[in-house]
C-alpha cells in the first residue's frame, strides 16, 4: 500500500534509525534528511513520534539517531519495525526496560493506595 502521506525523517545519513513525522501504517512511507531520501516499507504501523528502523539492526548492535548511539537492540530489528523499549534499551536511562511501551509509566514499581 502507497502512501505518501506517511513520512519519518532520518537526521543523518549514519542513523540506522528514523522518526515518524506522521502515523507510517503497514506500507510505503517517505523517507526525508540527509540520508537516502525515498521510499521506504514499513512491516508495522509505527506510531508518531517514535522511531522506524530504516536498515536491520543486529541484537546487541548500537540503535543510531543524532549520528551516536542512543541504545542497543535486544533483538533482531528489521528495517521497516518500529523501534521502541519492546525492542531496545537506552544508553542513557537505565530504567528503559522498566517502563510500559505505550505509555511510558514504570512497569517496575507497585504504588499502594490507602
Amino acid at each position: 500500500m502507497e502512501n505518501q502521506e506517511a513520512r519519518a525523517f532520518q537526521i543523518t545519513p549514519r542513523d540506522n534509525v528514523a522518526t515518524a513525522l506522521t502515523v507510517i501504517p503497514e506500507g510505503t512511507f517517505v523517507l526525508l534528511g540527509d540520508g537516502e531520501n525515498g521510499l521506504r516499507e514499513a512491516g508495522e504501523e509505527i506510531p508518531r513520534g517514535h522511531k522506524v528502523a530504516v536498515s536491520p539492526i543486529r541484537k546487541g548492535g548500537a540503535v543510531i539517531k543524532y549520528g551516536v548511539s542512543i541504545g542497543e537492540a535486544t533483538e533482531d530489528i528489521r528495517a521497516g519495525q518500529w523501534v521502541h523499549l519492546h525492542c531496545m534499551k537506552s544508553c542513557y536511562d537505565q530504567r528503559s526496560a522498566g517502563l510500559d511501551i505505550h505509555t511510558g509509566a514504570p512497569t517496575d514499581i507497585s504504588y499502594a493506595i490507602e
